[in-house]
């Protein structure tokens, strides 16, 4: 099976790197995430991780795909996939300003852009991520936008994921 490569980019910025997608460690997570793509939202980077940038997205896989390849660590280059019910979201704490209501799932693409990460939440616990791609180019320059999007926030700024 030949490789298969997606785009991760910053629109305002006008940063972009090219990452694998590892098809034979998370399989249905990346069937279902390539099946989607191109996918695009506001960005937000994270209070809990650490070096994490992220977007949130309504359900696009046909069912929510199991924990393959789980980490707590993620190390930097890793996307990851998480998925959560409206309720766990539903603080003002993570900083998003639209609705969350029980009895919806809301999927996060992430990206991490540095290391010592640690997927503890203060009001949950633990939370696995499943490791669906690498940046295989492009980090350096990526993690460079995110530390800006950190320091100047995050307002206006979209996370693309798109094939490549």
């Amino acid at each position: 099976m030949t490789d298969q490569f997606i785009e991760v980019s910053l629109a305002k910025r006008n940063v972009r790197c090219r990452a694998k997608l590892l098809v034979g460690r998370a399989p249905l997570t990346c069937a279902a995430i390539w099946n989607a793509l191109p996918l695009a939202g506001e960005v937000y980077h994270a209070k809990y991780a650490r070096n994490e940038i992220y977007a949130l997205f309504p359900p696009f896989a046909e069912t929510e795909p199991p924990l393959e390849n789980p980490t707590v660590t993620p190390i930097p280059g890793d996307l990851c996939y998480f998925a959560f019910a409206g309720t766990e979201l539903g603080t003002k704490a993570y900083g998003y300003d639209r609705e969350v209501r029980a009895g919806t799932t809301v999927v996060d693409l992430a990206l991490f852009y540095e290391r010592n990460n640690l997927l503890l939440n203060g009001d949950v616990g633990w939370v696995p991520g499943i490791v669906w791609g690498e940046v295989t180019e492009g980090l350096a320059e990526m993690a460079e936008a995110c530390n800006d999007l950190w320091r100047t926030g995050a307002a206006g700024e979209t996370l693309s994921f798109g094939r490549a």
